[in-house]
């Protein structure tokens, strides 16, 4: 049995018990701006998802039947409205557990009139699991993930075995599982776990790293990384069965 531990939704009020062990991420909630707020406060009813919601018919989400990306982390969800407005014609699910980043890209959505985007507050290990039906995604997007640098905290990392499996369940045959990060030792750490999952085949035919794909943004993380001298790591599997 693995430790449960206690988190809330957006509105502060319910708790969320989380049933994974181990915590891939640190809530630091912060403060809100008020323009993020009052995005927040307008937008939320329309765009937020939450796991009262259950397992979702995407089609009923959205009103359409097209392709369907879920980004997981999104920070402050600038890329994933730039590839939302960039790509009218899909889908997109966004996941982030801090809530001013949920709150900016409810702003970003709103300032650009973009009705493709959804939104969950919760643990993405609870919307794998608990809201999103098998086989209804086209895309998952796993962009610069916090690295736990450190050795021994290597176990946090959200890109283990267990998760790619839980994943792979999620996408439809064909369908991409696109990671990206600027931490050599993490990048390897990817390509390993990646190479040993089952049911997955890397898009390169050489096998390793991609060239970052067109549609992915260019992020802070990733302009902060160079500036640093880091090299930035792309990879994208298909499922394959």
């Amino acid at each position: 049995m693995t430790d449960q531990h206690e988190t809330h939704d957006a509105s502060g009020d319910n708790p969320i018990t989380t049933r994974r062990g181990v915590r891939s991420f640190v809530l630091r909630q912060g403060r809100m701006t008020e323009g993020q707020k009052k995005a927040y406060e307008r937008s939320w009813p329309k765009y937020g998802l939450t796991r009262d919601n259950g397992m979702i018919d995407p089609r009923e989400v959205f009103g359409r039947d097209n392709m369907l990306n879920l980004e997981i982390g999104f920070g402050m969800g600038k890329s994933l409205a730039d590839m939302a407005e960039a790509a009218p014609e899909q889908d997109f699910i966004g996941v982030e557990v801090h809530l001013p980043g949920v709150g900016a890209l409810l702003k970003e959505v709103e300032d650009r009139g973009l009705e493709n985007v959804r939104v969950y507050n919760i643990d993405a290990n609870d919307v794998i699991d608990l809201c999103l039906p098998d086989a209804s995604l086209d895309r998952v997007m796993v962009f610069f993930p916090d690295p736990w640098h450190k050795k021994k905290h290597h176990k946090r990392r959200l890109i283990q075995h267990d998760f790619v499996q839980r994943i792979r369940h999620k996408l439809r045959v064909g369908g991409i599982l696109h990671l990206a990060t600027d931490w050599e030792n993490y990048a390897e750490h990817m390509l390993e776990v990646m190479n040993d999952s089952e049911g997955f085949a890397n898009t390169q035919e050489q096998g390793g790293y991609s060239p970052r794909p067109d549609d992915r943004p260019i992020t802070k993380f990733e302009k902060r990384g160079e500036n640093l001298g880091h090299g930035v790591w792309d990879l994208l599997f298909y499922r394959t069965n």
